[in-house]
């Protein structure tokens, strides 16, 4: 099997399949806007809840996680069972949703995707990630603290769990993007200022 079949082809359909952004699709069909314009400014589910309203958010909640296991089962397939293709296309499925090649490399923060990917690649480190996250942004509102606990749990319980390291390595890149991604939204919690679930609508 050649080096591009084995690893190009599924990170680049991985990739691609990343960058279908659902809450874009979901704001224009359903009010015909760019979600981006709107709320947070974020293509995710949390500002599909908050201009879309709780229908839609699930929609592309599921979807935006089902895009991160569609990419690890892409690789698994493609390469025969190969642990680091299947984590490099997870990877490249959040690097989609985030930077997405079909709406001008502005997408979302990739948390959705992200439990999509981990929970396919290490589901019960994501489980306890999971329960942490939820717990966190029932008691606080916040459902970036929530993403950023569940973001960095994942590689420390991954790696004291026993996960291969491609799994390791994978999630802690992943922990790394949604720090990057999120830092805005860290600045907000710092000053206390940021959006808790039902809060008024804000303009980006």
């Amino acid at each position: 099997m050649t080096f591009a079949l084995t690893y190009i082809i599924p990170i680049a359909i991985a990739y691609l399949l990343g960058s279908i952004s659902f809450s874009y699709t979901a704001g224009k069909l359903l009010k015909g806007i760019d979600i981006r314009n709107h709320g947070s400014g974020n293509a995710g589910a949390t500002n599909t809840l908050r201009v879309l309203g709780k229908g839609p958010a699930i929609a592309v909640l599921i979807l935006d996680a089902l895009k991160g296991t569609a990419a690890i089962w892409i690789g698994y397939a493609i390469s025969g069972g190969s642990s680091l293709v299947e984590a490099l296309c997870g990877l490249a499925a959040i690097v989609g949703h985030n930077w997405p090649v079909y709406y001008g490399f502005r997408g979302g923060k990739g948390i959705a995707t992200t439990i999509g990917v981990m929970a396919t690649l290490a589901l019960v480190p994501s489980l306890y990630a999971g329960v942490v996250a939820i717990l966190a942004i029932v008691f606080t509102r916040y459902v970036s603290l929530g993403s950023l606990l569940f973001a960095a749990l994942l590689p420390i319980l991954s790696y004291f769990m026993g996960r291969p390291t491609e799994v390791f390595w994978a999630s802690l890149v992943l922990a790394v993007f949604a720090f990057v991604r999120h830092r805005s939204n860290i600045v907000k919690l710092l000053r206390g200022t940021e959006n808790k679930i039902g809060s008024k609508k804000s303009q980006p």
